[in-house]
């Protein structure tokens, strides 16, 4: 018999039976917060839909007028808003107004939770009951097991002689006991609180106890940010010693909360953190404090090579904060910001977000909207080491003020001539207190990254280009464009023979660039196989970079001549530098796919400078385009070729000497994954650049992986070997463990930097561990391999 059933229409008693049995249907066990219409579900208080449909399905429906009794009897499956209920039997009492399931009870909730019992026997509004024979599985893959479950007060939920796990049973022997899994005498589950403590309980491990718990609590599964000690880790480095940190998480309210942390290390002291996290309807931002009275600042002598800071400092702190908010869809700004006492606390103490070698502060403005893109940024750069030069002129100096950055790009939706009209926009002003180079092997004024005092530049720029294509196919592609720059700079620098170097500049550099570009795409197939062959020729006419070399040079210091970048109209890789002079560039594409599954694409190529100042021969204050393969009228050849099938991918690459071939640069990966683990192997080769100050060629191999020794058990290992100076540059090794309820892992590294110039650098070895239980507790922080 089925029975679709709206409660406006029911008769009181069934209006009650249905009531009472969709509160049944979301009671929700001791799993996630179940819902209710009316009253206490058995956890929780949140309101269902008042308008939902039930749905009572059963052999047969036998209602006791003298008893004033309703049963379903017979196959009964109950469905009310997305929630199912199903047993032998259904009763619901008006005398005393408790709700009874009889016969293999089975409760379905919408969120995915299940519960399982012999027999249920509740008051209608779910605020008193008894459970017999209780299972539950959550859906977040939680597991309760009880022989009797009470229901008081309508908060407190107790489970008699109950068993907690995360772990899910084993397929093959389901009886099994779970890789761990607290058993105790009691669980209560405070539904008000949001809290689960067990009593008298012990933990086990594949069904073996380990430990004693006499009274401990955790979170309700329901809960996502609940006040509580968070998982504690331990470090250990020479400086500090070894160092236990525990957080506590502080749940202030739904959109904001405040995490405190103290470090007790043996060697330096207690270390206090304290972070503030603040979610709003537009945005979010974060603000975090660390400080330490140092017990033993000269410890770090050793390895700042006299740090005055490190040395004697010993109150040490910092301040950081980061903010990230939407003006409209189209507008965000936002910032990160970092204050210490000293170049290298944050550094040093391994703070969270603020550990990293280079630290970037910055403040942004930003805009994107069609093909419109905005961005207005002010950078400020510190490195955390405090090692000093000869001169006394520390590297946190060195770094500029980037006071501001501008880009804006802009395209018309519309065609111009039948083309595309791009136009960009570039500001750049920056301000250096000590000016950063340096004179080992290089000539000129030497390697001057940066001047002391102040430089910018704005730059304009506007291109456009159409392609046409001819019934053979060719595709001819017409460009010009027209380029601005308003550079201006006031600093000082020091020459190699310790004499004052001035730069007063206030010029305009303008360059207008005609390019034509052809390609032909061949299209040839095979009885297996389709190859695509795509020569390519370019030809740019331009006139010479103004003032080439002598104007400082910021953001295109960065150069590598490769495949990559053998067909880009400007080769520099920022605005400092323009290339300038005529230039034709020849090279071959080519993709190919094979029935059997393999791909193949390449390309290679060389440069030509035919007319005009070639800028890549005019060094500037950092070099850029020496020794770059470019800088002769014929560049060397450049190439590429990649092959991949599956999961298997191989990418070779490299630069090669114009006349004999001999190789400049070369670089050559593959990666490879499989049933029983993955593997990959990097190899980096860079002939000796006297200019840069590398006398000797540079050559390392790096080669790492990870074999499944079971499907659960992983071990993982890497190292990285200077072919040069025979030293093992870093090795780590690591054995992981993982399934659905717990991990554990434990790695060892060490690093052995290459000796430079008759001076060995110092061996280093870290060891680490990691062992969590899921939502119960862990130790130590997640194993971090890198690039395995």
């Amino acid at each position: 018999m089925g029975l679709n059933v709206t409660r406006s229409v029911l008769p009181a008693w069934l209006a009650h039976l249905a009531c009472s049995t969709a509160l049944l249907c979301l009671a929700g066990g001791i799993s996630l917060p179940a819902y209710a219409q009316t009253g206490d579900a058995l956890v929780g208080n949140v309101q269902t839909d008042p308008n939902a449909q039930l749905l009572l399905e059963s052999d047969e429906l036998v209602y006791d007028i003298n008893a004033k009794t309703i049963s379903a009897v017979g196959g009964v499956q109950i469905d009310y808003d997305g929630n199912r209920l199903v047993a032998r039997k259904v009763t619901y009492d008006q005398n005393t107004g408790r709700l009874k399931a009889e016969g293999k009870v089975e409760i379905v909730e919408k969120d995915g939770n299940r519960i399982y019992a012999e027999n249920l026997d509740v008051t209608d509004d779910f605020k008193e009951g008894f459970v017999n024979a209780l299972r539950v599985e959550a859906a977040d893959n939680t597991r309760f097991a009880a022989e009797t479950a009470e229901r008081i007060g309508g908060e407190l939920t107790t489970f008699n002689n109950g068993i907690y796990t995360a772990c899910e049973p084993c397929r093959a022997k389901p009886d099994r006991a779970p890789l761990w899994q607290v058993r105790a005498q009691k669980i209560v589950w405070n539904g008000k609180k949001k809290t689960i403590r067990f009593e008298r309980g012990r933990f086990e491990m594949f069904g073996m106890p380990l430990a004693f718990l006499p009274a401990f609590e955790i979170a309700d599964p329901t809960v996502k940010r609940k006040s509580g000690f968070l998982i504690p880790s331990y470090r250990h480095e020479t400086e500090l010693g070894s160092g236990v940190t525990v957080p506590y998480f502080w749940a202030l309210a739904p959109n904001y909360d405040l995490t405190l942390q103290g470090t007790y290390y043996t060697q330096q002291g207690f270390l206090g953190e304290a972070e503030w996290r603040h979610r709003l309807a537009n945005g979010q931002y974060t603000i975090k404090l660390a400080g330490i009275d140092q017990q033993d600042p000269g410890a770090f002598d050793s390895i700042d090579n006299g740090d005055e800071v490190d040395a004697n400092a010993t109150t040490r702190g910092m301040i950081g904060t980061t903010g990230a908010f939407n003006i409209n869809p189209r507008w965000t700004y936002g910032w990160s910001v970092l204050a210490q006492s000293d170049k290298a606390f944050a550094y040093r103490y391994g703070i969270a977000d603020y550990d990293n070698y280079n630290i970037t502060d910055q403040v942004y403005l930003r805009g994107l909207h069609d093909r419109n893109y905005f961005d207005l940024s002010l950078y400020r750069f510190h490195v955390q080491e405090g090692f000093e030069d000869s001169d006394s002129r520390s590297s946190e100096e060195k770094q500029p003020w980037v006071l501001p950055s501008l880009d804006y790009a802009y395209t018309p939706t519309q065609s111009v001539a039948g083309g595309e009209l791009n136009f960009n926009l570039n500001l750049q002003a920056l301000h250096r207190d000590k000016f950063d180079g340096n004179f080992s092997g290089v000539d000129r004024t030497g390697y001057i990254a940066g001047i002391e005092g102040d430089d910018g530049r704005i730059t304009g720029e506007a291109e456009w280009k159409r392609s046409f294509i001819t019934p053979s196919g060719l595709v001819i592609t017409p460009l010009l464009a027209l380029r601005g720059d308003g550079v201006y700079a006031d600093g000082t620098f020091v020459n190699a023979d310790k004499s004052i170097g001035d730069v007063r500049s206030d010029v305009f550099r303008g360059m207008a660039t005609a390019g034509l570009e052809t390609k032909w795409p061949i299209l040839f197939t095979a009885a297996n196989s389709s190859h695509v062959l795509e020569p390519t020729a370019q030809l740019f006419v331009r006139n010479n970079e103004s003032y080439a070399g002598d104007l400082p040079n910021e953001d295109a210091q960065s150069f590598v001549f490769d495949a990559s970048n053998l067909f880009e109209r400007d080769k520099f890789s920022g605005y400092d530098r323009v290339e300038g002079g005529t230039r034709a560039n020849l090279g071959l594409r080519y993709s190919g796919t094979f029935n059997n599954g393999w791909g193949l694409n390449g390309i290679a190529g060389q440069s030509f400078q035919l007319g005009g100042l070639n800028s890549f021969a005019s060094p500037d204050f950092v070099n850029a385009g020496a020794e770059s393969g470019l800088e002769s009228a014929r560049s060397d050849y450049v190439a590429m070729i990649g092959a991949n099938k599956g999961a298997f991918n191989i990418t070779t690459g490299g630069r090669f000497d114009k006349d004999d071939f001999e190789v400049k640069r070369a670089t050559v990966a593959t990666t490879t994954s499989g049933k029983y683990g993955s593997v990959y192997v990097k190899y980096a080769f860079i002939a000796a650049q006297e200019t840069y100050g590398f006398p000797d060629d540079r050559q390392e191999v790096t080669v790492g992986g990870q074999a499944k020794l079971t499907p659960n058990w992983r071990l993982l290992g890497s190292g990285t070997y200077d072919l040069v100076s025979s030293t093992l540059v870093k090795r780590t090794a690591a054995l992981a463990y993982d399934d659905e309820c717990f991990t554990y892992s434990m790695y060892y590294t060490q690093e052995q930097p290459v000796t430079v110039n008759n001076v060995e650098g110092e061996k280093t070895s870290t060891f680490g561990f990691n062992i969590s239980f899921r939502t119960l507790w862990g130790i130590g922080k997640p194993v971090d391999i890198g690039g395995i």
